[in-house]
């Protein structure tokens, strides 16, 4: 194996997403491990991959909600020295409210969206950390700042995605890991047949082809974000965002409560002994 190899894992590769960014990182130079449930897929994609690119394309057929293949998938990213890029693509979402859902069915989308992904990072972390480099790709939503557009377990899952991704990105930046969190908007794959909500039912100004979503966010890592939301025009808006957030963070744990709390709880007391007189 020539040391130069690099070697990118992408789960959720065998459709929409995740397929195009093995295209596009094939295309940049990378093989390919691609993890997904549906192995003919798989196939299909990495015959296409290898004749177009001449990159080696393994496949890695797993249920990653299955504990044994999480397992499989992990061990694969701690012992292959060659794997130099993880894309987290693999998740499901959901489109209606939380009281018309199945409780089953959202315990199957966080240990999917949050457990996997969680896992899979861990094997992934040291090893990049102890070779000096790596880079991880966690693909979120817009729902990660916008909770109320979608089912609310599902835009919880991806504020951990987000939240994850930004803890990752403060710890292992000066160990030479990149950390990316990608925010797609509605883009044009079956993830919306999967929710229950088919993507011809939306305006079809605010959705993203498969293609267009990846092309931004590499083009978002190519220019160091740690988090790219492609569909948003205006970068300083984000960064504005993020700046209140951080400028929150000396003042949100003190010895006392705010001073607004200190009057209604004045009132309170006054109340009690006005009652007392009684």
């Amino acid at each position: 194996m020539s040391i130069d190899r690099k070697v990118a894992i992408i789960t959720g590769a065998s459709s929409g997403i995740g397929a195009i960014y093995a295209d596009r990182l094939a295309r940049r130079g990378y093989d390919l491990i691609l993890v997904a449930r549906n192995q003919s897929r798989l196939e299909a994609l990495a015959t296409r991959l290898r004749d177009e690119t001449g990159r080696s394309v393994e496949i890695l057929p797993a249920d990653l909600n299955d504990d044994a293949d999480l397992s499989r998938v992990e061990m694969v990213l701690r012992t292959n020295s060659a794997i130099a890029m993880l894309v987290n693509n693999a998740g499901i979402g959901g489109a209606a409210p939380l009281l018309a859902s199945d409780v089953d069915a959202m315990d199957r989308m966080i240990r999917l969206n949050v457990l996997a992904l969680t896992r899979l990072t861990y094997a992934a972390a040291p090893a990049f950390v102890a070779r000096g480099g790596g880079t991880i790709i966690n693909i979120a939503s817009i729902v990660a700042i916008s909770p109320e557009t979608l089912n609310g377990v599902y835009g919880a899952s991806k504020a951990f995605v987000l939240a994850f991704s930004q803890s990752l990105q403060h710890e292992l930046s000066d160990k030479g890991v990149r950390i990316q969190a990608v925010l797609p908007g509605a883009t044009a794959t079956e993830f919306w047949d999967i929710a229950g909500l088919p993507v011809n039912n939306l305006p079809a100004e605010i959705v993203m082809s498969a293609q267009d979503l990846v092309d931004a966010a590499l083009a978002g890592l190519d220019q160091g974000e740690t988090v790219t939301i492609p569909s948003l025009e205006d970068k300083s808006e984000w960064d504005a965002y993020d700046a209140a957030r951080q400028a929150m963070a000396g003042k949100l744990s003190r010895a006392k409560p705010a001073s607004r709390y200190n009057a209604v709880a004045e009132d309170a007391d006054r109340s009690s002994l006005e009652s007392a007189h009684y």
